[in-house]
């Protein structure tokens, strides 16, 4: 692929909003994977804000490594509307890339880089459409509400949802800016995952008998699994694809030799359940399986033989009213009323058992995220400021 590299304001990009491009660019060059500090890209779009005359929010991170920002435009007194989008990204670790991934490169009508569709796009565009909602007076607020660690389970955001929740200035809507090709989505399933460690007994091969093979109980607890990954498969909402909850084991380690009784087995696992599915019940009839079946058997060789589970993390479907005043709001705004679910999961559900009524709608497309690169098209930047463009008109006077 030929590629141009753009430092804004570019020629080949005159028809885009030249604060968007300065913005992207600057917000694509700060690599803000999930493991790394987002710190400085929170800076910057502090001082972006202070410039504009807006005060920021800060909800750090218990290391003080990574914050939310969270920021008001407009009247006080709660209720208006939340754009909400995450600062974090996925590596980029064994991806082979034709562009710098860190970097925002122009070709073709698609700018590349990491986080360009998820969600840099999303965020560069709000952040250019401020001045906008400055320029008259809104008739409610506008919460704009940016998080981190999203990627590895809507961890980061919920530091910013309890202030949310306790607030008496909350919003009542929140549109979050994943990529859904300015389609709008009104749901998606919940997740929870979970890892499993067993603890058994090592001793010599030749004598298995002596042993409590941490692998072979493993093995039969994920055969427990598989049964239930199959009776989830009997509740359907066809509104999803797919249209069930799904099960499934991601990473399994265990053993050191052949020679050896494996001591220890760790695997992880993860359960999308529908909206309406108690998942806490499913996760309490396994490890029940675990507590009443597998671990006496264990403790009949090696009483110091257990099994652990721990939660890795978890998040809330989401499933709003595509017939509500909201839903029909948005659907104006975009210029789309194709409503519809995605398979990936959000800090929607978050916000929404805040009490905060949320719908997904954003630029770009999940078929680039997480993917070597990963693009926005320009004409998914130009809907999404289009989009933020008829949400000023109805908020202002």
């Amino acid at each position: 692929m030929r590629s141009i590299r753009v430092k804004p304001p570019a020629t080949a990009c005159l028809a885009m909003n030249k604060r968007l491009l300065t913005l992207l660019q600057k917000l694509l060059a700060r690599d803000t994977t999930s493991r790394e500090s987002n710190m400085a890209l929170i800076d910057d779009i502090r001082d972006y804000l202070a410039e504009w005359g807006i005060g920021a929010e800060l909800f750090h991170s218990e290391d003080g490594r990574k914050a939310n920002l969270y920021a008001v435009l407009g009247p006080s007194g709660g209720g208006g509307v939340m754009l909400s989008g995450h600062t974090d990204v996925v590596p980029v670790d064994g991806q082979k890339w034709s562009v710098p991934p860190f970097d925002m490169t122009f070709h073709d009508g698609r700018y590349y880089g990491r986080g360009a569709a998820d969600m840099k796009g999303f965020i560069a565009c709000v952040l250019a459409s401020v001045p906008a909602f400055l320029e008259q007076p809104l008739r409610m607020p506008l919460h704009l509400a940016f998080s981190y660690d999203e990627e590895v389970g809507c961890l980061g955001v919920r530091s910013m949802v309890e202030h949310l929740r306790a607030s008496k200035e909350k919003p009542a809507l929140c549109i979050v800016g994943e990529p859904t090709e300015m389609r709008p989505v009104y749901g998606h399933k919940g997740k929870i995952a979970m890892r499993c460690e067993v603890h058994g007994h090592a001793c010599h091969s030749a004598y298995a008998q002596q042993g409590v093979n941490a692998i072979e109980y493993a093995s039969r607890l994920i055969g427990k699994l598989g049964e239930t990954r199959d009776a989830l498969t009997q509740t359907t909402d066809a509104r999803f694809e797919p249209p069930f909850s799904t099960l499934q084991v991601g990473t399994i380690q265990g053993g050191s030799a052949l020679n050896i009784v494996p001591q220890r087995c760790q695997f992880d696992f993860e359960i999308r359940y529908l909206p309406g599915v108690e998942v806490t019940t499913l996760v309490d009839d396994i490890q029940r399986y675990a507590r009443q079946t597998l671990e006496p058997s264990m403790q009949s060789v090696s009483a110091a033989s257990t099994i652990r589970f721990t939660p890795l993390s978890a998040y809330p479907g989401l499933l709003t009213d595509a017939q509500s005043a909201f839903a029909g709001w948005l659907a104006q705004w975009c210029g789309s009323d194709d409503f519809a679910t995605v398979a990936f999961g959000t800090e929607g559900g978050l916000f929404d058992e805040a009490g905060i009524a949320t719908l997904i709608c954003g630029p770009g497309s999940m078929e680039q995220g997480h993917k070597p690169d990963e693009f926005v098209a320009e004409e998914q930047l130009q809907k999404c400021m289009a989009m933020l463009e008829n949400l000023r008109q109805w908020m202002s006077y």
